[in-house]
């Protein structure tokens, strides 16, 4: 064997790098999947967060998903219309279910064993929230999407995946967004905008940062459960930050 040959069977078989965290969340909004449409679901942007996550999952991470519905209806919106709030909310649960069955298509075509699990029972689509089940999928190395929310109107995804979290053991809640962290203003409006390098719950309270929502941030906060926020637009930025690299806000303490 020549040298070239040697150099490149050796690339091969090198593991993967540590990664300090065992079983994460994944929060991403249901924009994040309309890509530049502006509406819907965009194949070619599903695909692309899927192979991100993919990447993490071959890191041997074990990973939960929460995704929102606003890309096909948001309850908020809906009620602001005029529609009574609790029917828009189960409206808007039934639109995360939807993304998260987009993603699981992209996950399985990509050799992923995914389980879609629902806070509302749809048996014929998918499971039905079961916590010891679900624990199990992720000692199996399955990647489970959280669908539904809680299962109740007036809480948004957000405070679904806090609680996911929590209930699934997880040691950090990763918030996919536009932006590379949290920032005291919006830098697209202010370019005198600064990026935290960390940043308490309280902070982000008080100062209303717009990380999460106020009941997902107190519930972190009660179960001392790291957010890291990041920017998803950025290619291999998720697997970059649990190898130790790349650029984002830890909101803890």
């Amino acid at each position: 064997m020549n040298e070239v040959t040697e150099t490149t069977a050796e690339a091969r078989e090198a593991p993967p790098p540590q990664t300090t965290f065992s079983r994460v969340m994944l929060k991403i909004s249901g924009e994040a999947l309309m890509g530049d449409q502006g509406y819907g679901l965009h194949p070619p942007t599903v695909e692309r967060i899927a192979r991100e996550i993919k990447s993490v999952r071959d890191l041997g991470v074990e990973i939960c998903m929460v995704i929102g519905g606003g890309n096909i209806f948001r309850g908020l919106q809906g009620s602001a219309q005029g529609m009574e709030r609790t029917t828009a909310d189960y409206m808007g649960m039934l639109a995360t279910v939807m993304n998260a069955l987009a993603m699981q298509s992209a996950l399985e075509a990509m050799g992923v064993f995914t389980r879609v699990i629902s806070a509302i029972p749809m048996d014929q689509v998918c499971e039905p929230y079961i916590r010891r089940r679900a624990v199990r999928h992720l000692e199996k190395k399955r990647v489970c999407i959280f669908a539904a929310g809680t299962g109740n109107p007036y809480f948004t995804t957000d405070t679904a995946a806090t609680l996911r979290a929590s209930e699934m053991g997880c040691e950090a809640i990763f918030k996919g967004t536009k932006v590379d962290g949290v920032y005291d203003k919006d830098p697209a409006k202010h370019a005198d905008a600064k990026r935290y390098e960390r940043v308490g719950y309280t902070e982000v309270l008080a100062k209303n940062l717009g990380v999460m929502d106020a009941s997902a941030i107190a519930l972190a906060r009660d179960n001392n459960l790291p957010i890291i926020v990041f920017s998803l637009d950025e290619p291999g930025g998720f697997r970059g930050i649990l190898a130790g690299r790349g650029t984002y806000t830890v909101v803890q303490g």
